[in-house]
């Protein structure tokens, strides 16, 4: 008898599918990775179109800061931020192959959302200020914001292949569970 009160079931296999990302947790996701393609893509064709895909992804950080305190159970920060000695000891874990499996965020996922939105935030900050009187053409607003963009890519790349290695180690798509909402039940 399934005991688990966040199960749904099978998803066509012997596996218990249990809830885990809410559907705002994951409209945040992709909006925030179509927000920030447009601007990358846009930044030198349409000031216009960079400076809206821009504040759209400002907004989705604002929405994700205020649900990462009053959402749903695994889109709480509390449920996935862990202290630093933590965040080392997972990627410890990690290479040497026997890190722990979670339900929603390890440690090292936890770590880096923080920092992809701290980047986001400063992105979306810098970029905005170069909007202004008081800061339009000044040099370093300019540097902060492309140093904080590029910053982006480097931790999307490092997202995507700690993705890609948890979803080989542990036997589970992350991506489709971050389309769905469900994973594999910790129970098994």
């Amino acid at each position: 008898m399934r005991t688990d009160p966040e199960a749904l079931g099978d998803a066509g296999g012997d596996h218990v599918m249990v809830a885990v990302w809410d559907p705002l947790v994951r409209l945040f996701h992709w909006g925030i990775v179509a927000s920030f393609a447009i601007a990358w893509f846009s930044a030198a064709r349409s000031d216009d179109v960079h400076m809206w895909a821009g504040y759209v992804a400002a907004v989705l950080v604002a929405f994700r800061l205020v649900w990462g305190l009053a959402g749903t159970r695994h889109a709480r920060f509390i449920d996935f931020v862990r202290s630093p000695l933590a965040v080392i000891a997972y990627l410890r874990d990690i290479s040497v192959g026997r890190e722990a499996r979670y339900l929603g965020h390890n440690p090292a996922g936890g770590a880096m959302i923080l920092v992809l939105l701290a980047a986001l935030l400063l992105t979306a900050f810098s970029g905005w200020l170069e909007t202004t009187d008081a800061y339009y053409g000044v040099s370093w607003v300019q540097d902060t914001h492309s140093y904080a963009a590029h910053g982006i890519l480097v931790l999307v790349a490092l997202h995507v292949g700690g993705v890609a290695l948890a979803s080989v180690r542990h036997k589970e798509n992350l991506v489709r569970a971050m389309i769905t909402g469900r994973k594999r039940s910790l129970s098994e």
